[in-house]
């Protein structure tokens, strides 16, 4: 393994503990360039953290969109994350424009605008999480463009969900929200009372219907997968982890509390099994 290589396996690792371990089951070069894909996201998500403000938010996203049209200043691949990213494009062939397309959808976390509406965040999931697989499937398929049908697309979605979901409380402490406030106000909850940490029957109630919007993406993620070619299906081991999670969402009373998680060795585990039998 690479210096480059080693840092960028590392630096996912520890951002997104869910891809690196999926990427464990993947055989080389498929598993160094699948995680430099990885980490490029992880490191673009976490922007929004890192920067105090707005406007420094927008200059590290453009650094990255220089990045990838090759108008970045200086030696780009002094960053080893864009460096390996770089590589990982130039031998699988991957198309720059949904990695530029998950980069402007990030801009959206800089600010504080309520996730509007289903329709907004499903395309928000698309831009950001369903280009993932998609892109992952395209390197296990060798660099040909692959048809994912509904599997990336619906995944993308109940994995965003199942996410934003886990994350409602401390989004809410950051004055962020961003699941679709469409379906908070249908039952009677207001953006302020989200920020606020405000429990009510209207808040468990929208936050059960969101839980039962992403039991359906994974459903149809599911059916997707299953239609796959058996090569690329490992692309979408995180699947398994879905569902257990969503259920003890259901089940939880507290939602703005930190949301317990399966263990690191549980989740190896399962993406395994999923993996041997799929």
């Amino acid at each position: 393994m690479s210096e480059d290589a080693g840092y960028v396996a590392a630096f996912l690792r520890e951002a997104d503990r869910d891809r690196y371990f999926s990427t464990l089951l993947l055989k080389e070069p498929e598993r160094t360039a699948i995680q430099s894909l990885y980490a490029f996201s992880a490191d673009v998500a976490s922007i929004r953290d890192r920067a105090r403000e707005p406007a420094a938010g927008e200059i590290r996203l453009q650094w990255w969109v220089d990045a990838l049209k090759g108008e970045g200043h200086g030696n780009v691949r002094q960053n080893p994350l864009a460096g390996a990213l770089i590589d990982t494009i130039g031998k699988y062939g991957l198309p720059g424009g949904p990695l530029l397309r998950l980069v402007a959808a990030r801009r959206f976390d800089l600010y504080h605008d309520p996730m509007p509406d289903v329709q907004s965040f499903e395309g928000y999931a698309g831009e950001t999480v369903s280009v993932l697989y998609q892109l992952a499937a395209m390197i296990l398929n060798g660099g040909m463009e692959v048809e994912t049908g509904d599997a990336a697309g619906h995944m993308g979605v109940a994995d965003a969900l199942t996410g934003h979901l886990r994350a409602f409380g401390f989004n809410a402490s950051q004055g962020r929200i961003f699941l679709p406030m469409n379906i908070f106000a249908a039952n009677g909850v207001t953006d302020g009372e989200i920020l606020a940490g405000a429990e009510s029957e209207g808040l468990f109630a929208a936050l059960g219907q969101i839980n039962d919007l992403a039991v359906e993406h994974l459903a149809r993620a599911r059916t997707g997968i299953a239609a796959l070619p058996k090569p690329l299906r490992p692309a979408f081991a995180p699947v398994t982890l879905l569902g257990p999670r969503l259920r003890r969402l259901a089940a939880s009373r507290t939602p703005f509390a930190p949301s317990a998680d399966l263990a690191d060795w549980r989740r190896i585990a399962m993406m395994s099994w999923w993996a041997l039998r799929h």
